[in-house]
């Protein structure tokens, strides 16, 4: 009988480790980390990489300015004698602009890259997955001057100034990493006057994973809280009310963290993208254990062209390719607008449709079924310098102004 006892007792404790075992797994989920090799002049470093203080996730954006740009070549010769047929219009020359004064952004979430070049001089080269090459400029943007800080598989922390890096090769992330820089930040943030937002959570613009830092005074002197420790950070007066997974209690102050300094709280939903909230509109945040780090590598798949049907004000409907704006021509490139002071930044994949509404607003209907009413900027505006569309067989593309469209319906 005492046998039987202590057979059972091991059979039950090696369920209960299996059990425990397999959810430290499931809770260690590392796909979503950005992970890569970063190539120097004498060395290679492969782990998982962060750029900075900052970027740690495929979904965050990487961001820089496109050095060629066809929209004032566009313009040039919209308002003059010359033959459209003079132009090049294969897709990949849609940046092809080396006397523009207009910058233009480019912006695309580190899961579409392949490969990232320093070409000095401020210059880069990202290759898509499809092996697009489009060349950049960093200036302006610290994306293409930050730091990339390596967990190396062998050497453990490498911090590796931008000067130095040749090239970083992503590569798709291993399912559960023995070691990680930190565990993802994921909860629920309340906001004053539009609804909460659940998903991974960037606190100040900056902190995104558990190892980062709160700081702040209290009457006793100055903290500085790991994320990892924090149930709730609620906006009180002058500071925040911090709650820790403990049940202590503290209101911090004094530092841009815990105050209206606070640069905002960014979001980043499933199937819309990134939700930037100000501090103005911030009420609370409550984190919960993510139980997953977020998309793979694999799961951004082989980047294609804008492509749909244009609907206008003239009756027609064109279908085809679409470069909207004159400049993004990729569905991994970012639509920003507001609703109200809350920015989205939406990766064109993620859209189904856009209606324009007014001089100022656009109805931005997602693939997930939500309609945003989004404003001032240029994507959904009067200030959009319009589309063109590559229609089947067609020599040209057709130009379509903004005002004259009634709606894009993208594939």
């Amino acid at each position: 009988m005492e046998k039987n006892r202590k057979a059972l007792q091991l059979i039950l404790g090696i369920a209960v480790a299996m059990f425990i075992a397999m959810t430290t797994l499931q809770a260690q989920n590392t796909e979503g980390f950005i992970y890569g090799k970063v190539y120097t002049s004498d060395n290679t470093y492969k782990g998982q990489l962060r750029w900075g203080k900052e970027e740690a996730y495929w979904n965050d954006h990487f961001n820089a300015a496109k050095v060629e740009n066809q929209y004032a070549k566009f313009k040039r010769k919209k308002s003059s004698s010359d033959s459209w047929r003079d132009l090049d219009w294969r897709i990949s020359s849609i940046w092809d602009d080396k006397s523009s004064g207009t910058v233009h952004q480019f912006s695309c979430q580190f899961g579409d890259m392949k490969t990232l070049q320093n070409n000095g001089n401020e210059r880069m080269t990202v290759v898509l997955k499809n092996g697009e090459e489009i060349r950049l400029s960093g200036s302006g943007y610290n994306d293409g001057s930050s730091r990339i800080v390596v967990l190396d598989d062998e050497l453990g922390i490498v911090n590796l100034s931008w000067n130095r890096v040749r090239k970083v090769e992503f590569m798709e992330t291993p399912k559960n990493l023995s070691r990680i820089m930190g565990a993802p930040l994921y909860g629920t943030v309340e906001t004053h006057r539009k609804g909460n937002f659940t998903g991974y959570v960037q606190w100040d613009h900056d902190e995104r994973i558990g190892t980062d830092k709160l700081d702040g005074d209290t009457r006793d002197g100055d903290v500085s809280i790991t994320f990892d420790k924090i149930q709730k950070i609620e906006r009180g007066g002058n500071g925040s009310q911090i709650v820790l997974y403990s049940g202590r209690e503290f209101y911090l102050t004094g530092s841009n963290d815990v105050n209206n300094g606070n640069r905002g709280i960014i979001v980043s939903v499933d199937n819309v993208g990134k939700i930037d909230i100000p501090w103005s509109s911030f009420k609370a945040v409550t984190y919960e254990k993510a139980k997953a780090s977020g998309s793979s590598y694999a799961s951004y798949t082989m980047p294609k062209g804008l492509s749909g049907k244009v609907y206008t004000y003239d009756d027609e409907q064109i279908d085809g390719q679409i470069i909207f704006d004159l400049d993004e021509a990729y569905e991994l490139e970012i639509l920003e607008a507001k609703d109200d002071d809350v920015e989205y930044k939406i990766p064109f994949r993620n859209i189904k449709s856009i209606r324009p509404k007014n001089y100022n607003y656009s109805m931005v209907v997602l693939r997930n079924g939500n309609e945003l009413l989004l404003g001032d900027a240029r994507d959904v505006s009067d200030r959009n310098a319009g589309l063109l569309v590559y229609t089947k067989g067609g020599n040209e593309p057709v130009y379509i102004e903004w005002k004259n469209v009634t709606e894009i319906v993208f594939d």
